[in-house]
């Protein structure tokens, strides 16, 4: 059955259809949350997310020095895996960045800063609820990874303008692109990828809950990011870029 609901939902690609997805539920078993995020890390290692995002960190960061850090915020960061990886980018780059990351899940957390432990990154995380709490406005840019298609519309664009309000210079978007080829991607590479039956679910429901790049776009401009730009990326990955001007 679940097989034949996903494969009736790459028919309808052609609008966005959100659901909340298991990963979400707040009464989600602590063992069941950690098997998914170890799934979800494995997905993130095949599909380079950090990669999509260091780039532009590393232009940022240009001028920078280790008196004066670029700080960075990862956004509702979930396992820290793309945290941690960004993290250990920059130093081993040489960057002066200064990495921290917040989530409203417990879990996430304590998964995220052991993650941080096993690489020897000094992350600073923090549990924070993004939906309610304004951010604070401590850093230099404020990014987040496949966070976005989590959010209802009016959502996003209140989470948008939150980070731009936090963010003395940049925001950064880092998420999947609705098309059915990156529906495809994930109904088989999360089966790959991981044996949880979270991820097997998710994967399909996040893509079709996804923006297109120009659907991102318009959220920007009515949450005030105006002159954000937008990159493609594989695999069926965009990049959201707004500078302070």
């Amino acid at each position: 059955m679940l097989w034949l609901n996903q494969l009736h939902a790459l028919a309808r690609l052609t609008e966005r259809h959100r659901e909340d997805e298991l990963m979400d539920e707040p009464s989600l078993d602590v063992s069941e949350h950690a098997r998914a995020l170890a799934g979800l890390r494995r997905v993130n290692w095949w599909s380079r997310s950090a990669a999509i995002v260091c780039p532009a960190l590393h232009q940022l960061a240009m001028g920078c020095s280790a008196e004066r850090p670029l700080r960075l915020l990862d956004v509702a960061c979930g396992g820290g895996d793309v945290t941690a990886a960004i993290a250990r980018w920059t130093r081993l780059a040489g960057l002066p960045v200064r990495v921290s990351a917040c989530d409203i899940s417990p879990t996430a957390l304590d998964i995220a800063r052991r993650r941080a432990d096993s690489f020897d990154e000094s992350i600073e995380f923090f549990h924070h609820d993004v939906l309610n709490q304004p951010l604070p406005a401590e850093f230099e840019v404020v990014m987040c990874s496949l966070f976005l298609h989590h959010l209802d519309e009016p959502d996003a664009v209140r989470v948008l303008r939150s980070m731009a309000a936090a963010a003395k210079r940049a925001v950064l978007v880092n998420d999947l692109t609705r098309s059915r080829s990156g529906y495809l991607l994930a109904l088989f590479g999360t089966r790959l990828l991981s044996r949880s039956r979270i991820v097997h679910v998710d994967g399909p429901l996040s893509v079709a809950g996804a923006f297109t790049p120009q659907e991102a776009l318009r959220l920007c401009e009515q949450a005030g990011l105006q002159g954000a730009t937008f990159s493609r990326h594989w695999p069926q990955r965009f990049l959201l870029n707004w500078r302070r001007p």
